[in-house]
């Protein structure tokens, strides 16, 4: 019992890393087009979505139970799965946040989690339709979903205040942005901080603390929602430039329908229990928000690197999720190698990070990127604004129609000297 209690603290201070790092991963989805719009100063933004993730996670425990009760049958899993699926889950997070895309930390969780599982008990430990209902189908849903939704909101929004003030406007979507961030940070709290406590619930589970089929006990949602907090306030400054600058271009108005877009799936999902990517819905949303406005695009080479992350991130967690599974499993030397790696690991990622660092000060500072392909086609079609054909008629007009030369003033005397 004494060596379950040891492995048992290792797997919930593991998981309040996991959540940590969910929280800084996940920072964007609420706040990334808050700060790119300038509707809040950065470290103005990410405190008042801590504030509002540690809220959030007192809201609802139906994800956690998604997490703890049917993603895996709870009688064969031992405590030393759950500490291999966190591992592979902390890792895809950190490598994604060092090269700034904002890929999945449900998923990277969840992936971690069916990849030890099935390590440790076989493919019949992983309840498949659950699998596909409430994780597959939404992953591939949401986005798309958040995205149309944000795209029509975008057009309607610039169709209502066609002959309204500009300046009054932006003023006015600026602080409906604070309040839609608001929203998606609540939201937030509400299905990525039960993850956490879900897992730990499963841990608690294995370890023969509580009893099967247990809601998390309160001082499971309390740790948990105040390390996705914790997170939060420190800020994912790269993805938070990613989703802001690197996407699209936004205005106030895109800003505003993308989140309110992105909450509103959000939490719809988390009532129905869904465990929902937030950073699937959000980042469909900035894409249809940029979509929205007549002349807007989406940069899609950087769109493409998050669609090849996004289908990463299950495998690649669930890789790793096995193997350290199979160390683990060798006793108490393989769970300390498996503790030591992930420690060393962590250290080595930030490490390099500090080599380019990115935080409140630089995180609007975005080197555009060449137009591809699809970016340069839409522009072509897209009829430019009033007012400039002529302009650009004239310049066509001076390129065709040479001017006279200059007199040479050397002509004349020349012409007397001969």
């Amino acid at each position: 019992m004494e060596h379950i209690t040891l492995l048992l603290a290792i797997v919930v201070v593991t998981a309040l890393v996991f959540d940590f790092t969910n929280g800084f991963h996940d920072t964007a989805n609420a706040m990334a087009t808050t700060i790119s719009t300038g509707a809040l100063k950065p470290k103005t933004a990410v405190a008042m979505s801590a504030v509002l993730n540690l809220v959030g996670a007192f809201l609802s425990v139906e994800v956690a139970k998604t997490i703890s009760k049917g993603l895996v049958n709870e009688e064969g899993i031992q405590p030393e799965v759950i500490l291999a699926a966190l591992v592979g889950a902390i890792l895809w997070n950190l490598v994604t946040w060092l090269v700034g895309l904002p890929s999945s930390s449900s998923h990277a969780l969840m992936g971690g989690l069916i990849g030890a599982t099935v390590a440790s008990i076989g493919v019949s430990g992983v309840n498949g339709g659950t699998v596909i209902s409430k994780v597959l189908i939404p992953a591939v849903a949401a986005p798309l979903v958040a995205g149309l939704a944000a795209m029509f909101a975008a057009r309607l929004t610039y169709r209502l205040d066609k002959k309204a003030d500009k300046k009054t406007t932006e003023k006015g979507y600026r602080a409906g942005q604070i309040a839609s961030a608001g929203l998606v940070s609540l939201a937030h709290g509400t299905n990525d901080a039960q993850k956490t406590m879900g897992i730990i619930t499963l841990a608690l589970v294995a370890g023969g603390i509580i009893a099967p089929g247990s809601n998390p006990p309160v001082w499971v949602i309390v740790s948990a929602g105040t390390a996705i907090a914790l997170g939060t306030y420190l800020g994912g400054w790269r993805i938070i430039r990613t989703m802001g600058k690197g996407l699209t271009d936004l205005q106030p108005q895109q800003g505003f329908a993308a989140q309110t877009s992105a909450a509103t799936v959000i939490l719809a999902s988390s009532s129905l229990g869904f465990s929902l990517s937030t950073t699937h819905s959000c980042s469909g949303a900035v894409m249809g928000a940029g979509l929205g406005r007549k002349g807007g695009v989406v940069r899609w080479s950087t769109a493409t690197r998050m669609f090849v992350a996004w289908g990463l991130t299950l495998p690649a967690a669930a890789l790793v999720g096995a193997g350290a599974e199979y160390v683990a499993r060798q006793g108490d030397w393989g769970v300390y190698a498996v503790a030591a790696f992930l420690v060393a690991s962590c250290v080595a990622i930030w490490v390099v990070s500090r080599r380019q660092v990115v935080d409140h000060t630089n995180v609007n500072d975005v080197e555009t990127e060449p137009a591809g392909v699809v970016t340069t086609a839409i522009a072509a079609v897209t009829p430019p604004p009033a007012g400039t054909v002529a302009a650009v008629a004239d310049e066509d007009l001076k390129t065709t129609i040479p001017s006279p030369a200059p007199a040479d003033p050397a002509a004349p005397a020349a012409s007397a000297a001969v």
